[in-house]
C-alpha cells in the first residue's frame, strides 16, 4: 500500500499491533449491497436478517441493506434498473420478465424455496374439496401477487373450466379478512401465508383445505436470490460472498428457527412471536427442506425441473422467444457443495 508522505508521518504513530489490525479487520474495506424483497417482513423473509445479525454478511466484506417490496416484481425491476444488487422474488416472473425484457441484467443464483408456496386456500364449509370443486366457487386473487400468475396453469393441469370460477380481484390485505368471513370461498396465495392466517383468526383447522399447487402436478419453483449480472461480473467475490453468508444463516435457521425470528421481532415488536414462527417453520418443512434439497442440497436446481418449468409456463404464455437455462439461472456462484449440504 502506497501512503502520500503526511499520511506515512501519521501511519508511523500508530503502534504496530493497531497497525496490523486495521489492515486486516473486514469492516475496514466492506462493500455496501442492497438486497430488496417481494412483500413486507414476515417470518420466511427473516431468513436474510439472522445472517445479519450473526455478522455473516459483513465477515464475507459486505454491508447489507433490505428493502421491503410490495408486489413480486419490485425485487426484479429494482435489479434490472440498479437500484438493488440483490433481491428475493419468484422465479416463474424472471422467466416472464426475461422474455419480455432479454437484455435485463438480472439472474437467479441461488434457489431458497425448491417447492413454490403457491396455494389455493379455502373453506371445507364453502364446498371446497379439491381442484375441480373451484368451479362455480368464487375465488379472491391479488395481481401483486404471484400466485395469480400460476392459477391459469393450475387450472389447465387440473382440468378445472376457469369459466366457470368467478376470480375476483382484490388487495392481498384484504383475502383473508374476507375468506374468514365466507364473503370468497377460496383465495390464491403462498400457502405460509394465508393458512396460518386463518388460523390466527380464529378459522378452525378442520374447515381450512390447503390445496398446494406442487401437488397437483406444478413443476414449478418458487422464490430465489437474484443478483444484478454486471454488479456480479464486477464483484463476483462479493456475490459468492453474499450466497456464503446466507447459506450459513439458512442452516442456522434450520436448525433453530425461533433465533429469526427473534431477529424480526428486533426490527418491529408488533409482529406475534408465535403466528410469525408457525409461518417459519411452514416454510422451511413444506418450501425449503425438501426431498430434493436434501439428496443435493441447498441452493441448486435441477435442470431437466427448470426445462419443465419453461414447459408448463408455455401452456398458458406464448413465449416470444424460447427460454434459455443459462439466461434465468447461474450456479457459478453457489457455495461448494459441502458447505450446501444439510448435516
Amino acid at each position: 500500500m502506497r501512503l502520500l508522505p503526511f499520511v506515512q508521518l501519521a501511519w508511523r504513530a500508530i503502534p504496530l499491533g493497531i497497525a496490523a489490525a486495521l489492515l486486516s479487520d473486514p469492516a475496514a474495506a466492506q462493500t455496501s449491497v442492497k438486497l430488496s424483497l417481494d412483500a413486507r417482513l414476515d417470518g420466511p423473509t427473516a431468513l436474510f436478517l439472522l445472517p445479519q445479525d450473526r455478522g455473516y454478511y459483513r465477515s464475507e466484506g459486505l454491508e447489507l441493506s433490505i428493502d421491503e417490496g410490495a408486489t413480486f416484481l419490485d425485487p426484479i425491476t429494482r435489479i434490472a434498473s440498479g437500484a438493488c444488487q440483490f433481491g428475493f422474488a419468484d422465479i416463474n416472473a424472471l422467466i416472464r420478465y426475461r422474455d419480455q425484457n432479454p437484455a435485463a441484467p438480472v439472474k437467479a443464483v441461488y434457489m431458497v424455496f425448491n417447492k413454490p408456496p403457491f396455494a389455493i386456500v379455502g373453506r371445507k364449509s364453502r364446498g371446497i374439496s379439491g381442484p375441480k370443486s373451484l368451479e362455480d366457487k368464487r375465488l379472491g386473487a391479488s395481481p401483486a401477487g404471484a400466485t395469480y400468475d400460476q392459477w391459469p396453469i393450475f387450472a389447465k393441469l387440473n382440468e378445472i373450466d376457469a369459466g366457470k370460477v368467478t376470480v375476483e380481484k382484490i388487495g392481498i390485505p384484504v383475502r383473508t379478512p374476507m375468506l374468514a368471513a365466507g364473503e370468497i370461498d377460496a383465495s390464491l396465495g403462498f400457502s405460509y401465508r394465508l393458512y396460518v392466517d386463518l388460523n390466527d383468526r380464529g378459522v378452525p383447522a378442520e374447515d381450512v383445505v390447503m390445496l398446494s399447487m406442487a401437488n397437483y402436478g406444478l413443476k414449478l419453483y418458487g422464490n430465489a436470490i437474484m443478483v444484478n449480472s454486471k454488479f456480479a461480473a464486477d464483484h463476483p467475490d462479493a456475490v459468492e460472498g453474499f450466497l456464503r453468508a446466507f447459506t450459513r444463516g439458512l442452516k442456522d435457521t434450520i436448525r433453530n428457527p425461533l433465533a429469526t425470528i427473534d431477529s424480526l421481532l428486533k426490527r418491529d415488536g408488533q409482529f406475534k412471536k408465535d403466528v410469525e414462527l408457525e409461518r417459519l417453520r411452514m416454510a422451511i418443512r413444506d418450501n425449503v427442506v425438501t426431498a430434493e434439497v436434501r439428496a443435493n442440497g441447498l441452493g441448486g436446481i435441477d435442470a431437466e425441473r427448470l426445462t419443465q418449468a419453461f414447459a408448463q409456463i408455455a401452456l398458458t404464455q406464448a413465449f416470444k422467444a424460447k427460454p434459455k437455462l443459462e439466461d434465468i439461472f447461474d450456479p457459478a456462484f453457489l457455495p461448494a457443495a459441502a458447505e450446501r449440504k444439510l448435516n
